[in-house]
C-alpha cells in the first residue's frame, strides 16, 4: 500500500516598490523555530490549486487584494519532520504597492494552524538566506535575479574559522 501524499500549495506574493521587488514572508510568533516562511498548506477536497493558494494566503496573513499571476513549478519532497511524502504547488501572485509593510495577523480557517499568531513583513528580493523548509527553492523559476544568495562568508572571515586558536 502507497503511503498518502499530500497535495499543497505554496505563494510567493510579491509587491514592487521604488526600492524594487518584495516577498511576502512571516514568522510565527508563539514558534520562532519553525523558521521564516511563506504562505503554504494542505489543498481542501474538490479545491482548484488555484483557490486553495488565494485561501491560503488570506488564512495565513489576512491579505485579499492579490492576484495569481501564475504557476510556478511543483515540488516533490517529505515533509521534514514525519518523512510523509508531500506535492507542493508554488504560484506566483502580486499584492498591491500600498499592501503595509509589516503586521501581525491571528490565522483564520479551520486548519490546524487556526489561531496562530504571525508576524507578516515583506523582504527585498532576492533573500540573503533561504526561507524554512527552503521554500525559496523556486524564486528563481520567476524572476533568475531572485535566487536566493547564500554569499560564503568573506576570506578573512573563513581563515580566521580554520586557523588554531592562539595561545
Amino acid at each position: 500500500m502507497r503511503p498518502y501524499t499530500r497535495i499543497r500549495v505554496a505563494g510567493y506574493v510579491v509587491r514592487t516598490t521604488g526600492s524594487g521587488a518584495q516577498l511576502l514572508v512571516f514568522d510565527h510568533i508563539d514558534f520562532p523555530d519553525a523558521g521564516t516562511q511563506v504562505p503554504a498548506g494542505g489543498v481542501q477536497p474538490g479545491e482548484e490549486l488555484h483557490d486553495a493558494v488565494l485561501r491560503e494566503v488570506t488564512e495565513e496573513t489576512g491579505l485579499t487584494d492579490i492576484t495569481v499571476v501564475r504557476e510556478i513549478g511543483i515540488e516533490h519532497k517529505p515533509h521534514p519532520e514525519t518523512g510523509q511524502p508531500r506535492h507542493t504547488t508554488y504560484f506566483h501572485l502580486q499584492a498591491p504597492d500600498y499592501t503595509p509593510d509589516a503586521w501581525q495577523h491571528t490565522v483564520t480557517g479551520m486548519g490546524t494552524d487556526r489561531r496562530l499568531r504571525f508576524t507578516c513583513r515583506f523582504v527585498p528580493l532576492p533573500l540573503r538566506a533561504h526561507l524554512a523548509d527552503h521554500q525559496d527553492a523556486l524564486l528563481g523559476s520567476i524572476d533568475r535575479r531572485w535566487t536566493t544568495r547564500t554569499d560564503p562568508p568573506p576570506a578573512s572571515s573563513r581563515a580566521t574559522e580554520l586557523m588554531p586558536p592562539m595561545t
